[in-house]
């Protein structure tokens, strides 16, 4: 998947609302991520649905609480000491 034009310097964005991280650059349903930026509001967040990360790494993302989504977001397990 291409990176979105308002993240195209971010691979990990992750969804407020579950708490899931994506990676962008290894995802194997765009869906998901273009129906996370199409969302403007969810409820009981302030804000959007959405956030990145600086450093924009999944150890960063982890240590916010998130959880990645499918290993990496391609689907493959990944080691989870990697990151």
């Amino acid at each position: 998947m291409e990176r979105p034009a308002k993240f195209h310097e971010y691979r990990w964005l992750g969804d407020r609302r579950s708490q899931v991280v994506y990676d962008v650059d290894n995802i194997d349903d765009p869906a998901l991520i273009e129906e996370l930026l199409a969302t403007d509001k969810a409820e009981g967040i302030s804000g959007p649905p959405w956030a990145v990360f600086g450093p924009d790494t999944l150890a960063e993302a982890r240590n916010r609480g998130y959880k990645p989504y499918k290993g990496n977001g391609s689907g493959a397990d990944v080691d989870p000491d990697a990151g």
